[in-house]
């Protein structure tokens, strides 16, 4: 699926420094403004255990997860909305982007430079989403002037628009993002022709410092974080920037041995990875034969032959049929035929919405 999530903030927040270690790319780091000016595209494996289980059930060949991708969005400050730092390029970086993750500053460091003085995570996200809000209130304002004329002339398109455009404004004028605003099914279908920004999915990553990633409740500005995202139902994830970029670099058994040492469960990367795909609606069906076990990444709500159609267009022309059968009834069952006997094995037609952790084998005739 092409979907990415951009990765924004401040500048010196940690975000190349995070981006490193997503992708083991080797995005420039520097403790000074821009450092970063192109976006970095890198694309990482989605963590998931089902996958490992059904490769000891299968015993395949080989084993390929699933894949999503992230852009590294060089720092917005204050005044982007009108031009300021780099500012129109870095949000039109931003609006290429289908979610935001928001990398926040929750550590102090006097060898960092803030770009205003001093550690203070709300009014980081409050600048931030502010620009966000600025650039989609000059677009629709925009707007609002062209489709005024055709709602004069009593065009029915137009007043339709105009009366949504009106919402959005006095949203934006009241510091409030479009995704905040409700609408019906059929408004939204005009918001989303908008492309703006507010109306992306925002997910929070409060950046802490070592010592405070095994007990990050103990970190004021972590707690000040979680608060703002609560009020507006954002998720927020805490990850230490700098010790996933080293845990980046070890194998699976180092790492592992590397995360009981410091009292950690799981890598704040491959919680933001996780995030980051629900987010976006994203979900994994799979597929399992002895040649390949192989996860598919589909969007939430598709049906059997539109999935069957991210493997290849000719399955989704010529679909039959989905031989199906959840996850945890082929694990329970340890194998297909067992869980056929049980009758777990279903035969889904055309107008079978897809759910995650399906096991699908398609049939298909072209």
């Amino acid at each position: 699926m092409a979907l990415t999530a951009g990765i924004v903030g401040l500048p010196n927040v940690g975000k190349s420094t995070l981006f490193n270690a997503i992708t083991q790319a080797g995005a420039e780091s520097a403790n000074y403004p821009f450092c970063t000016i192109d976006p970095n595209v890198g694309v990482v494996e989605v963590p998931d255990y089902r996958l490992e289980k059904l490769t000891e059930l299968v015993q395949p060949k080989k084993t390929v997860p699933t894949t999503f991708e992230f852009t590294d969005i060089a720092g917005i400050v204050k005044g982007a909305s009108k031009g300021e730092g780099l500012g129109n390029k870095f949000l039109s970086h931003i609006r290429q982007v289908d979610a935001i993750c928001q990398v926040v500053r929750c550590f102090a460091d006097d060898n960092i430079t803030h770009v205003s003085g001093k550690v203070d995570p709300i009014s980081d996200i409050e600048t931030i989403n502010l620009e966000l809000i600025l650039a989609d209130l000059e677009s629709v304002e925009k707007r609002i002037d062209r489709v005024a004329k055709l709602a004069k002339q009593k065009d029915k398109d137009a007043s339709y628009e105009h009366e949504i455009l009106v919402k959005l404004r006095d949203a934006f004028e009241s510091d409030k993002p479009a995704r905040s605003v409700e609408f019906t099914e059929e408004q939204m279908k005009v918001v989303k022709g908008l492309h703006l920004l507010t109306t992306k999915p925002m997910l929070y990553i409060a950046n802490v410092g070592e010592d405070d990633i095994v007990d990050p409740s103990s970190n004021e500005f972590v707690e000040k974080v979680r608060a703002f995202a609560a009020e507006e139902g954002s998720q927020v994830i805490v990850i230490s920037a700098k010790i996933e970029e080293e845990i980046s670099e070890l194998d699976d058994e180092e790492k592992r041995s590397f995360l009981q040492e410091i009292g950690i469960e799981e890598s704040g990367l491959d919680q933001l990875i996780r995030a980051a795909y629900h987010l976006l609606g994203l979900a994994t069906y799979f597929t399992a034969g002895v040649q390949e076990v192989r996860a598919w990444t589909f969007k939430k709500g598709m049906k059997a032959p539109q999935c069957a159609g991210v493997i290849h267009t000719d399955f989704e022309r010529g679909f039959i049929r989905a031989e199906t059968v959840s996850y945890e009834d082929l694990a329970t069952y340890g194998s297909m035929p067992l869980a056929k006997e049980a009758g777990k094995v279903r035969l889904e037609g055309k107008e079978y919405i897809v759910q995650d952790g399906d096991v699908m084998h398609f049939r298909f005739n072209v």
